[in-house]
């Protein structure tokens, strides 16, 4: 088993609310999937801070977006005698055994952002479903009728699909009725950008650029997709993304995304540091204060809390600028007469 809290309750810090004993000694193990996208950058200071103010310590480990080594990476997590861990998957089925090897040692795991099928994990997340429906939304208020591409996540990502069927459920009516067309669907392997991009390019070119609109589910894979519009003279048709990335809020003050689901990644960071150190300091998953039962597409039942997304959008850029998510100048370079406060 793993090794016993050994120092005794010194002090004690806000959790939701709640009073949550400090308590020295505390270690916790966080196994990012990769760094590439900036978001993640953000995760991480507001992780570590929700620790430093318990008084726990920080471990991490960059898997390079690489399944086997994010499974070496949480055994070697483990071994180094952390009391907690939280996981942001490469790829669900394949972490699997760092999962069972955590909970034979008795160190809860807090599945970050993307679900780990397991009825042992906590699961912290965004309302993905939701973040789909909201950039289906924005899109088909922007181009009501015509040929649309959907730019999917990475295959091996449970959240590329809850984004898909969140989408779906608000552009059926449109394809049922004829309104839209989708032309073109392809996954994103490992959520690149490049991957984007050259699904985008092939796309166009199998459809000599007949596209009106682009459901891409991330700012990244928006990114990419924007890059392939520019290439052909094509930038400025509908494009939605997620997560708020300062290049993404950018292009919607420039013209060139319609839309960035914002998931303040402050506020999950802070909530999985929180949630650790409760865990690891014995609360029972479904006492987490804001916990629910929540059950998976694929029936299994999971303690969870899912936040809420907020849509940007031209009309709305003003709330990441007084929420301090991004900088005024960062969000209006290179914009000429674009919406407030850009104007």
């Amino acid at each position: 088993m793993r090794r016993a809290i050994l120092a005794a309750v010194a002090a004690t810090v806000a959790f939701g609310g709640a009073a949550v004993a400090q308590e020295d000694g505390l270690t916790v193990g966080v196994s990012w999937s990769n760094f590439q996208e900036e978001r993640w950058r953000t995760d991480e200071a507001a992780i570590r801070a929700a620790l430093e103010a318990a008084g726990a310590e920080y471990v991490s480990a960059d898997a390079q977006s690489s399944s086997s080594k994010q499974l070496s990476d949480v055994e070697a997590l483990i071994a180094q005698g952390v009391d907690a861990l939280i996981i942001l998957a490469q790829d669900n089925e394949a972490i699997r055994p760092a999962i069972d090897l955590a909970a034979d040692e008795g160190i809860p795991v807090i599945a970050y952002d993307r679900l780990i099928e397991d009825p042992r994990v906590f699961y912290l997340t965004f309302d993905n479903v939701e973040v789909g429906r909201m950039q289906a939304r924005a899109v088909l208020e922007a181009a009501p009728e015509g040929n649309y591409v959907m730019i999917k996540g990475s295959p091996t990502d449970p959240n590329a699909d809850f984004l898909r069927a969140g989408q779906g459920e608000v552009m059926q009516e449109a394809i049922d009725s004829g309104a839209i067309t989708i032309v073109g669907e392809a996954y994103t392997d490992g959520w690149l950008p490049a991957n984007a991009q050259r699904n985008m390019e092939q796309i166009l070119t199998a459809q000599d650029n007949q596209v009106d609109a682009v459901v891409a589910s991330n700012d990244g894979t928006a990114g990419g997709v924007v890059a392939a519009l520019a290439a052909q003279g094509m930038d400025g048709i509908p494009v939605s993304g997620q997560d708020g990335d300062h290049a993404a809020l950018n292009r919607i003050a420039m013209g060139t995304q319609t839309v960035s689901v914002w998931k303040d990644a402050r506020e999950l960071g802070r909530a999985a540091g929180e949630i650790a150190v409760a865990l690891a300091q014995g609360t029972a998953m479904a006492e987490v204060e804001g916990a629910q039962t929540w059950t998976s597409p694929a029936g299994t039942e999971m303690t969870a809390i899912l936040l809420e997304p907020v849509p940007i959008t031209r009309d709305n850029l003003n709330v990441v600028v007084e929420a301090g998510w991004i900088t005024q100048e960062a969000l209006c370079q290179g914009v000429q007469g674009g919406p407030p406060p850009c104007n």
